[in-house]
């Protein structure tokens, strides 16, 4: 019996502490996955957040040692233009800056036109910033970023001055020098942190543009193999073209912008949408012999393989230019200036209606709010992490009010112990998981702070500041969701529409789209809304992709028409005959345009027989465009 196992007569014993065990390690790998970002971060992860924390942390000590007023929004700015590439750090700094200047000046006329007229003041504020976020609707990058940059720094220098409107030129003048020195700080760590910065960001714009040229190789491979494919499916590869083109200002930043290297990237990433678009065209026929099939094609990688090499080398009397246009949508633009105006009149009735002490504080970080969600791709969505992130802010910043700063007496003391939040909040801001937290615990952490040369910052100060900024988080998510909220459903019937009008404008002589800029713009709304629209039936998401696909290569041969039209070395007869089928499609409907087009084509191709040797191949071309436009088919959303 003394030999026997103890648990051997209790078998619920052992389950028991297995089922626990179990329990554990399931609850321990599910947190492990949750928390790799922090307790497992990679090398670059943790570089980005050690250099971004030692520049907030540097910009803070020199601004208290220059004894401004209000330290606290230097390391704001540096957390602001803090990214993952050193190329997008100095286009959004370079931005800022202008940004920055602008509003200071805006900020100044607005106190010196209205000292005592705060309905007016407000009003004219409202406007000005509704209209920077509606403008920035039509830029791209970080030129949008620096307009409603503008807007909100003029609302920030003057609701800062509004109780002391003698002192607006000081205290503009006392913005910009933060904003100045926050950028200088982050450049600086920059340089510090990233050495060989030309060659690696050269290497990495080749190594981008071929990866994404290998995956436009399969997927045309594909399409013209007759492999089965979904407009759905090349979502994700139109998305991998979409970000490669947001990215080549940044690499080419970094790499010094020698030469015209953006101008044969964007080059380049047009040859692929082109080649990709010729080849869903040419899946779509399906009657052509297969040697024909890849003459196009082949003469579209040759294009793209040179503007590939032209990025590698400088050569002196390169004047190469490819300039792109923003894709405009004036209902969107309105949209977002109506509900910017909105909610800073909102902001400006609470103060007035409660007669809040914070009101200045509230109306300042309402418009910061704002701006910093406005340049979100959809705001709605936006809002909620960064309300949680200012939640935890919040919370931070109490322990370190309450608890830190009335033990320290030196601001050097104070940024070693910010190390910890701010290294923690930078890695953060490196998963996507945690990115929307990250986005306002990293800005406004210093801020709720309040460091300060003159005295500390007593308990009542912060918990007003803390509620002010909790209020203009909410208000601002409030107002996106309330007045004129952004529906993904309404957006893709909106942009179907204007896909549908614009292909007919396509044949206008008078319009000037090139192949590209339909080619990138339809991309883009495609791929926005695929990631936006989860929400939406399938049936009605694929309805939309076939559609956008359908005027994606159709508008390619309109275009490619519309230009042989205009073509002086065309033959007469074939121009005639080109302009009287773009008639048809700019003015009748589906019915009438695919009979016309099947009747063009089929007069073309005896024309084609006749032509000499040097035409055929391009005219080759043009009926391949009119045979494709004869089996094309209006797609309606369901």
């Amino acid at each position: 019996m003394n030999n026997m196992d103890p648990d051997a007569g209790v078998p619920g014993h052992r389950c028991g502490g297995m089922l626990l065990l179990a329990a554990w390690q399931t609850f321990s790998a599910h947190w492990a996955g949750k928390l790799k970002w922090l307790v497992a971060p990679s090398c670059g992860d943790v570089a980005f957040a050690v250099r971004s924390a030692f520049a907030a942390g540097l910009s803070l000590v020199i601004a208290m040692a220059m004894e401004l007023d209000s330290p606290q929004w230097a390391p704001l700015t540096v957390w602001v233009v803090a990214q993952s590439s050193r190329g997008e750090s100095l286009s959004k700094a370079r931005w800022r800056i202008a940004g920055t200047i602008l509003g200071c000046c805006v900020a100044v006329g607005l106190i010196a036109a209205f000292p005592q007229s705060p309905a007016l003041f407000f009003g004219v504020l409202a406007c000005w910033i509704g209209l920077c976020c509606g403008m920035a609707t039509f830029l791209e990058g970080y030129k949008a970023y620096g307009l409603v940059l503008t807007g909100f720094t003029s609302a920030i220098v003057a609701t800062g001055a509004i109780m002391q409107p003698d002192q607006v030129f000081d205290i503009a003048m006392a913005r910009g020098t933060y904003i100045v020195l926050g950028v200088v700080c982050e450049a600086l760590l920059a340089l510090l942190f990233m050495p060989g910065l030309q060659a690696h960001a050269r290497v990495r714009l080749i190594t981008r543009l071929e990866s994404v040229q290998a995956l436009v190789r399969n997927r045309v491979t594909c399409l013209v193999e007759g492999h089965p494919t979904t407009e759905l499916d090349q979502s994700p590869l139109l998305g991998e073209l979409t970000a490669a083109g947001s990215r080549i200002e940044y690499d080419a930043l970094e790499a010094g912008g020698y030469g015209h290297m953006a101008d044969h990237a964007r080059a380049a990433l047009a040859g692929l949408l082109v080649m990709l678009a010729r080849a869903e065209g040419l899946a779509t026929l399906k009657l052509l012999p297969a040697s024909k099939v890849p003459t196009s094609i082949r003469k579209d990688e040759r294009s793209i393989d040179e503007h590939v090499q032209a990025c590698l080398t400088h050569r002196r009397g390169d004047h190469f230019r490819f300039r792109i246009r923003s894709r405009r949508h004036t209902l969107e633009a309105v949209e977002n200036g109506v509900r910017a105006c909105a909610g800073i009149l909102v902001g400006w009735l609470l103060w007035e209606v409660t007669a809040w002490p914070a009101g200045p504080t509230f109306m300042s970080l309402l418009a910061l709010v704002y701006g910093l969600l406005a340049t979100r791709e959809n705001p709605v969505v936006a809002s909620a992490p960064f309300f949680r992130g200012a939640v935890w802010c919040v919370l931070a910043a109490g322990i370190y009010v309450t608890l830190v700063l009335p033990a320290l007496s030196t601001p050097e003391l104070l940024v070693i112990l910010l190390m910890v939040p701010m290294v923690i909040g930078g890695l953060a801001a490196r998963n996507p998981a945690t990115a929307g937290y990250a986005f306002s615990f990293n800005m406004f952490l210093p801020v709720l702070m309040g460091p300060n040369n003159q005295g500390r910052y007593d308990e009542v100060s912060f918990l007003n500041t803390a509620l002010a900024f909790l209020g203009a988080v909410l208000v601002a998510g409030w107002t996106y969701r309330t007045v004129l909220p952004f529906r993904p459903d309404s957006h893709m019937q909106r942009t179907a529409r204007w896909t549908s009008r614009q292909l007919r404008e396509l044949a206008s002589a008078n319009n000037r789209v090139s192949v590209y800029q339909w080619l990138s713009g339809n991309a883009d709304s495609l791929v926005r809304i695929v990631r936006n629209a989860q929400g939406i039936a399938l049936p009605q998401r694929k309805a939309f992709a076939r559609q956008q696909f359908s005027g994606m290569v159709s508008g390619m041969h309109v275009i490619l028409l519309r230009e042989l039209a205009l073509a002086p070395d065309t033959p007469r007869n074939v121009q005639q005959a080109f302009r009287a089928f773009l008639r048809h499609w700019e003015q009748d409907d589906g019915v009438v345009v695919t009979r016309q087009a099947a009747i063009t084509a089929r007069w073309l191709d005896r024309q084609v027989a006749q032509m000499p040797p040097q035409q055929q191949e391009i005219f080759e071309h043009a009926l391949l465009s009119l045979q494709l436009l004869a089996c094309a088919q209006p797609m309606e959303l369901p």
